[in-house]
């Protein structure tokens, strides 16, 4: 059924396609479109743990492609995309994924004031925190709405948003449907007699999602709390409905958001609540039904080379998902904003903090002021913990750039981090790690089309008091050069080496610890508007994030073959 219906779909956009291109006009419309590709080809590595999945045991190779299409025409807009998966490591880095077919169609139409479109749509309500429908693709994270939106826009300041679907799962589509809508506006409350006034306006905002379980969902949840002991049994709801109000205030060069998010009472599985049955010891965790709320601001101030800004959340109990039973990043109707710094630096972005969708209160300052032209400053400071108060996250980061004409520029700093490993990636009875990393960038620019960049981290871990060892995989050294050739050539060569053991270190046959390297080869080549790269990568297992999201995934041992073009 799903292959057919890719069939239908197809040849149905195929036909709007021709439709809508006119014969007795110049103006054709417009195509755009671009392609992604990226191959794996892996290289067993038992010693770093790159083994034991069908990848490295048999299959050997994995791709992942997409095709994007797109038709505009006299306020028509028409999208297709297919997608590929063979031996597919993407979905779950730990098994292998195979299919291909329609990974996503829409058609819209602008009539007037009201704009349709249906197929799959990414939309999302305030800062996604009780409605998103977005992509990630590095993560494999594609949860677009498969259905029907309409907005109208009552005037240039004023839009209502109404839409419904299920959301959409590779090819298919979790059968839990969903519901919601938006009354949004903007509002100018500037003094229109006074001249050079301070620019002040609102952009207040009001949403609602309903989500309505499937009678499967129902019936296995149902089961599932029938063996609890009366104390933490519930009567199970069809229907979950959350609601938001949420506003930006921009008053010159301050600028406020704040969003209030709350959730009706529902059944989710909490890993950290013990399961009382009637036969049997208590197990770790258990289906319970709360309410959730989750409230978030955000305050930020930008001038005369000084800028300033101050974020804070509170979350409780706000796990909303198209099927309750699944976990991770699997089925999220929410996105939650991340309240830590997003690093890019290979060891500085080693330990990331995922977001707590059930206990979580955080908040973080990043200041930044500049000097003068040549020399500027960061300073961020991030802290995360349970409403309960365990700690979770907290991170100070500091960062200091000095740029000399246009002939070089370097900046370095330096990172301390603590981090619930416990926590954020199942490792039951660690110790909060410790890290303290310095680092520096430094950048040559030989002529406007050559450069040569350099880059250094050390990361020194905590000691591990009970295994005699330093923390997890123990302290770090990290070295990059780069030479780039624009527009057309990069290289990229870098270390990752274990200088210090630690307790998860690798171990040879007689026990001894071994300090492994983790070399990484990139060569990149643009033409136009394509880019290709090969890499030759060996990664240690750890944290992988993007766009706020982030997984665990294990090491990785091989080549890999980039492509992305547009059009």
């Amino acid at each position: 059924m799903i292959k057919l219906s890719n069939y239908l779909i197809s040849s149905l956009i195929i036909v709007a396609l021709c439709l809508c291109t006119p014969t007795y006009s110049q103006d054709t419309g417009s195509f755009s479109g671009g392609f992604q590709s990226q191959t794996n080809f892996f290289m067993r590595d038992s010693l770093i743990g790159a083994a034991n999945i069908p990848q490295y045991d048999n299959e050997l190779i994995g791709t992942q492609a997409w095709l994007d299409l797109g038709y505009m025409y006299q306020g028509f807009d028409i999208g297709v995309r297919f997608d590929m998966f063979n031996n597919s490591n993407l979905l779950d880095p730990s098994s292998s994924y195979t299919d291909q077919g329609i990974g996503r169609w829409h058609i819209g139409k602008k009539l007037d004031k009201l704009d349709i479109r249906v197929g799959h749509i990414y939309d999302q309500i305030g800062s996604g925190i009780i409605y998103r429908a977005y992509e990630e693709r590095p993560l494999l994270i594609d949860n677009a709405l498969y259905g029907a939106r309409l907005i109208y826009d009552f005037s240039d300041n004023w839009a209502l948003k109404g839409f419904t679907g299920r959301q959409r799962f590779l090819f298919d589509a979790y059968p839990a449907t969903i519901k919601g809508g938006t009354l949004e506006g903007y509002i100018d409350l500037t003094p229109k007699d006074k001249e050079n006034a301070t620019l002040f306006t609102l952009a207040p905002g009001i949403g609602i999602v309903n989500r309505t379980l499937d009678r499967e969902n129902v019936d296995a949840i149902g089961s599932a709390i029938r063996n609890y002991l009366d104390v933490q049994r519930f009567k199970l709801a069809s229907n979950t409905f959350s609601g938001s109000l949420f506003n930006t205030l921009s008053y010159g060069p301050i600028s406020l958001y704040t969003e209030a998010a709350v959730k009706s009472p529902e059944a989710f599985f909490d890993p950290f609540e013990p399961q009382l049955r009637i036969v049997g010891d208590p197990l770790e965790g258990s289906w319970v039904k709360e309410m959730g709320s989750v409230y978030y601001a955000s305050l930020s101030y930008a001038g005369n080379g000084f800028g300033i800004t101050v974020e804070g959340k509170r979350t409780e109990n706000f796990d909303f998902r198209a099927d309750p039973r699944l976990s991770l990043l699997r089925g999220l109707v929410t996105f939650i904003p991340p309240m830590n710094r997003a690093n890019t630096y290979r060891l500085t972005a080693r330990y990331s903090p995922a977001t707590q969708l059930l206990s979580e209160q955080a908040f973080q300052v990043d200041v930044r002021y500049r000097f003068s032209k040549k020399l500027s400053a960061l300073v961020n400071y991030s802290n995360i913990n349970t409403l309960d108060g365990e700690k979770l996250y907290q991170e100070v980061f500091t960062e200091i750039m000095y740029k000399y004409k246009r002939k070089w520029q370097i900046k370095g700093g330096i990172q301390m981090q603590q981090y619930n490993q416990d926590r954020y990636e199942i490792k039951p009875g660690v110790p909060l790690v410790e890290t303290f990393t310095p680092y520096v960038d430094f950048l040559y620019k030989f002529t406007r089309k050559k450069s040569l960049r350099i880059e250094s981290q050390f990361m020194s871990i905590g000691e591990d008091e009970k295994a005699g060892f330093k923390q997890d995989y123990g302290d770090w050294f990290f070295f990059l050069v780069e030479y780039a050739m624009a527009p057309h050539w990069s290289f990229v060569v870098s270390d990752m080496y274990n200088v210090a053991a630690g307790k998860n270190t690798p171990t040879g046959d007689n026990g001894e610890k071994l300090l492994l390297h983790y070399p990484r080869v990139d060569i990149y080549y643009t033409q136009k508007a394509n880019r290709f790269s090969l890499s030759y990568i060996k990664q240690v297992e750890g944290i992988v994030c993007n766009g706020g999201v982030c997984r665990l995934e294990p090491a990785f041992s091989g080549f890999n073959f980039s492509v992305t073009s547009s059009f």
